[in-house]
Order: structure tokens, then C-alpha cells, then sequence
């Protein structure tokens, strides 16, 4: 019984990669129109694709087109090859601007792009293009419902943009001393600040502004020393409108008094 299914099994696959075979060499659009419906719908996305290759261009400009490139750009999709089913989706939704699907087509344009989006520590590129698309999508669908998801998702990769930043301003702040200047971790973070005003890493961007400043000054000739100091009490008052009650609070007070400490002595020698 076991050999006889077997048996039956192989033959229906020859038979079933026999009939792809015959259509796929069919110069007949309408077969391999049909045939790659059929195996799209059953998920077999490989075989549809190269069928809709063949038909994509015999079909444009066609009433037909409109359900088949729908089908393409999501076959791309569903095959996780998101450069292209991003470009296919967004070319979908420009070429059938009314089509009752072009507002999932946006959507899934937008969600390729941010499947694109790489982890933190690589070029975040493709992050900022999938923000932007998603953000458009928003815009353009106020009341899509997939707004939530889409929020979701653009908090999601304004987060990973965050990590980034702070970490590269951490990383100048570490290797100050090596290059013999701390200006851009005191530029990074005084961006950062800027750039993403409701971030959980703010507190340690105020932080980190201020224990650049006070390193810089630390690493002063001595003419310029206090005046840096100075400074760096301006960004520790910064700091603690913001943050007076976060764990960092002991050790920006210890900073405070180091400084304030060093400027009575400067003044009492002077």
C-alpha cells in the first residue's frame, strides 16, 4: 500500500512539472495567465513568477493587467524580495490610483521597505526610506486600518535610529581622548537632543553632553580649563531640569563638585 502511494505521488509530481514545462513553452498568454493564477493562489510562487515574467509585458495597458500585477508585486512580497515588490507594489498603486486594492498595495510597498531596514549598527539608509514610505502612507490613509500597525512600525524604526546615533556619540565620547578632542561627542549629542526630542536615550544624551565637556576641559591647556568648566556646569543645570530625580543624578553631581571644588581653588590661588 505504501509502495502503490508512493508510486502515485511520484507520478502526479512528473506529471504536475510535465504540464508546467508544456506551459511554460506555450507562446499562448491566456494559458500561462490562468495556469500561473492557479499557482499563485496555491502559494507556489516560484513557478507563478516565471510565468508572470513571460506575460507581465503582453499584458499591460490590458483590463487583465490590473488583478496580475497586483499578483506580481505581491508574488515578489511573498518571496521576501522586497527591493523589488516595494518598486512593483509602488508602481501597482501609481498605474490603478482607484483600484479597490491600491491601498494594501501602499501598504505592502511600505512594509518592503521596512523589512529592508538593516540592523542598527549598519548604514540605516534603507530605514529613513522605509520612515518616509511609511509615513506617506499614513498621511495618504488617515483612516487605513492598518494605521496602528504602521505607527507601530515607524516607532519601531525611529528607535533603531536612535540606538544608532547615541551609540556613535558614545563611541566619540570613549575615543576622545585618543584623538585628542571631544568636539564630536559633544556635536553628537547636542544632535541627537535635537533630532529625537521624545527619545528614552535623551537623558543620556544630556549626560553624555555634559561629561564630554567636562573631559575636554580636563584635557585643556591650562588658559582654557576654567572657562570649559563653566560650561560644563551650564549643561550639568541642563541636565538636572530634565533628569534630577534618574539614576545618573550621583554621578553628575559628582562632576558638580569636582568642578566647583577646582574653581573656589583657582580663585583663592588668584
Amino acid at each position: 500500500m505504501r509502495a502503490s502511494l508512493l508510486l502515485l505521488f511520484t507520478v502526479l509530481l512528473f506529471s504536475s512539472c510535465g504540464e508546467y514545462q508544456k506551459v511554460l513553452k506555450n507562446p499562448n498568454a491566456g494559458e500561462k495567465y490562468a495556469y500561473a493564477e492557479s499557482l499563485y493562489v496555491q502559494g507556489k510562487y516560484k513557478k507563478a513568477l516565471k510565468l508572470m515574467e513571460q506575460i507581465v509585458p503582453v499584458y499591460r495597458g490590458k483590463p487583465q493587467a490590473e488583478k496580475l500585477m497586483y499578483m506580481y508585486a505581491n508574488t515578489f512580497y511573498n518571496l521576501e524580495d522586497f527591493y523589488l515588490a516595494g518598486y512593483q507594489f509602488e508602481r501597482f498603486a501609481n498605474s490603478y490610483p482607484k483600484s479597490d486594492s491600491v491601498e494594501l498595495a501602499s501598504y505592502r510597498s511600505a512594509l518592503s521597505y521596512y523589512e529592508l531596514s538593516p540592523r542598527y549598527s549598519l548604514d540605516q539608509k534603507d530605514t529613513y526610506t522605509g520612515l518616509e514610505k511609511l509615513q506617506v502612507f499614513i498621511d495618504t490613509y488617515p483612516d487605513s486600518e492598518f494605521r496602528l500597525e504602521a505607527n507601530e512600525k515607524v516607532a519601531e524604526l525611529r528607535y533603531k535610529l536612535e540606538i544608532k546615533a547615541i551609540e556613535i556619540a558614545k563611541q566619540y565620547l570613549k575615543t576622545g581622548e585618543a584623538l585628542g578632542s571631544y568636539s564630536n561627542a559633544i556635536e553628537a549629542f547636542d544632535n541627537f537632543i535635537s533630532d529625537f526630542p521624545g527619545s528614552v536615550f535623551r537623558k543620556d544624551a544630556f549626560f553624555g553632553k555634559m561629561e564630554a565637556e567636562y573631559e575636554l576641559a580636563n584635557n585643556s591647556v591650562p588658559e582654557k580649563v576654567n572657562d570649559r568648566l563653566l560650561i560644563t556646569l551650564e549643561y550639568y543645570d541642563d541636565f538636572v531640569k530634565y533628569y534630577s530625580d534618574s539614576d545618573l543624578m550621583s554621578d553628575a553631581n559628582e562632576i558638580k563638585e569636582d568642578i566647583e571644588s577646582r574653581l573656589t581653588s583657582t580663585e583663592k590661588s588668584s
